[in-house]
């Protein structure tokens, strides 16, 4: 045992405690009105937190006992048993603020797509470990797609985009596994011809990209690349029918508070009182936030002093919106902190990965890696009003149970596979 508590990376585990506590801090902080009691009155948000953190204290202990062969042996089955999870809410799931992502067990909701996470990426690392090539092929490429889309295709309807989006953070873990760097200028691609699409249309993007093909095309031929205009015209054909889709989709498909929020974040509307209206209904959280933050300043107002905080000027505050708190009461001396600590975790956690002897070890680490680098870069994107808004929490930060207790699965199950790597080739 004393030799197992040698090789646990304890850093890791600092940051991790770290996060937590000051997460913890700022949800009283965000919740907390004045009265007194106890910190563990489950009356309040910041007791109940407290409680999961209790939990999560055991659940460690457990992730850690168990063997680290279980986890790649049994891969497949964990995934299985949390697609069924999924399936399971549209029977038996219970219904809040709209959206059925959660099971109620006794006085209490557990939100398994939270879960589905370490799942993934345990079967993702699995699949990709067990072919032992680089992802060139194209049944692996299906095989890789389906393992990662089935979950998001089962969390979408609920519905629960945000959640489903971070799958999309597999996709820097197959980066690292392989997979050709075309793949990831198409998705970037994609995303310009998106915006650009809404910001100007769709018979500017065809004249734009027409333009920039027919410079390539001249700027390969000197340089005597091996090009042809029936290349470029398939190119132009594929990029004019995806803009046009976009365009379909955003005026078809999207709702009107979808469609409210890219305004916003775009600023399409060009009616200001439109625009303005919008702002006090679907970018009302996020014109809060960084009112919020912006009023903290340079050193914050202090704990428990944060004005906007206390006057309850942010919805949500103590979930989504919590990087707020940070930033009001702890200013950017309190933010850059917390970023800093954010930054640190996930590059010790590449750190770690690289010295895996094993590649499910390895590919698991980057999962975990990546999947708490998107919601941290999403989640603050969106509270600073870079990013639209989304349904996506801060790791170890945001109130709820589901969320703290899925990220301690995620990072406790790779810290068990680092402690045993010396055993791996024994």
């Amino acid at each position: 045992m004393i030799d197992f508590l040698k090789k646990v990376d304890w850093f890791s585990i600092l940051l991790y405690a770290l996060l937590v506590f000051i997460g913890w801090l700022n949800i009283y902080s965000a919740t907390y009105t004045g009265e007194g009691g106890s910190i563990l009155n489950s009356d309040t948000f910041y007791g109940k937190q407290l409680v999961f953190i209790i939990v999560s204290c055991f659940l460690v202990i457990i992730l850690l006992s168990v063997e680290a062969k279980f986890y790649e042996r049994f891969a497949s089955i964990i995934y299985l048993a949390s697609l069924l999870s999924l399936l399971g809410l549209f029977v038996f799931g219970k219904n809040v603020n709209g959206a059925t992502s959660w099971y109620a067990i006794g006085g209490m909701t557990l939100q398994p797509s939270e879960f589905a996470k370490a799942a993934t990426a345990l079967a993702l690392a699995k699949y990709l470990s067990d072919i032992q090539t680089d992802i060139k092929d194209f049944k692996d490429l299906l095989k890789i797609f389906l393992i990662i889309s089935l979950p998001a295709f089962l969390i979408i309807p609920q519905p629960d985009p945000g959640s489903a989006l971070v799958y999309a953070a597999f996709f820097f873990v197959l980066y690292r596994e392989g997979l050709h760097p075309m793949y990831l200028l198409i998705g970037f691609f994609s995303i310009i011809l998106f915006t650009a699409t809404l910001l100007f249309g769709t018979i500017w993007v065809f004249l734009g990209s027409a333009l920039l093909l027919g410079l390539a095309y001249y700027y390969l031929k000197r340089k005597k690349q091996r090009v042809t205009i029936l290349q470029l015209i398939v190119v132009l054909i594929v990029t004019t029918t995806f803009s046009y889709s976009v365009d379909f989709i955003f005026n078809n498909v999207f709702e009107q508070r979808h469609r409210d929020r890219f305004s916003l974040w775009l600023r399409l509307e060009d009616d200001p009182v439109k625009l303005n209206q919008i702002r006090k209904t679907i970018g009302y959280n996020t014109y809060q936030s960084e009112s919020a933050i912006g009023s903290g300043g340079f050193m914050g107002k202090g704990f428990l002093e944060g004005t906007r905080t206390k006057g309850n000027f942010v919805p949500e505050q103590h979930t989504d919106y919590i990087f707020s708190t940070v930033g009001e009461e702890w200013g950017f001396v309190g933010t850059s902190a917390v970023v800093l600590l954010f930054s640190m975790l996930i590059l010790r956690l590449i750190f770690l990965a690289e010295r895996q002897k094993s590649a499910f070890s390895r590919i698991y680490g980057y999962s975990v890696a990546s999947i708490i680098f998107f919601h941290f870069a999403i989640n603050v994107g969106m509270v600073i009003g870079l990013l639209p808004t989304v349904g996506i929490p801060l790791p170890f930060f945001s109130y709820g149970g589901s969320g703290l207790l899925g990220f301690t699965v995620l990072l406790f199950i790779f810290l068990k596979l680092d402690a045993n790597r010396i055993n791996e080739w024994m």
